[in-house]
């Protein structure tokens, strides 16, 4: 697991995710030429107007997935 701190909407919080979905995550921030803040920003409110139903670190497991899925 490796965890990463991060503000999010002014909160300061962490977030612990294994390193293979960190890469996900990562080559799609580059991709998309965002911060790493702004992108995991819009994600969670992705994951908020959703429903938040389930927590922001299980929500990017399951965004990461389904990105690898599509490909």
């Amino acid at each position: 697991m490796i965890k990463r701190s991060i503000s999010l909407h002014g909160h300061q919080t962490s977030l612990a995710l294994e390193a293979e979905f960190w890469d996900v995550i990562d080559a799609h921030v580059t991709a998309s030429g965002k911060s790493f803040a702004r992108f995991i920003s819009d994600l969670d409110d992705q994951r908020v107007t959703g429903g938040p139903d389930q927590n922001l670190a299980s929500y990017l497991r399951v965004w990461a997935l389904k990105q690898v899925q599509r490909n």
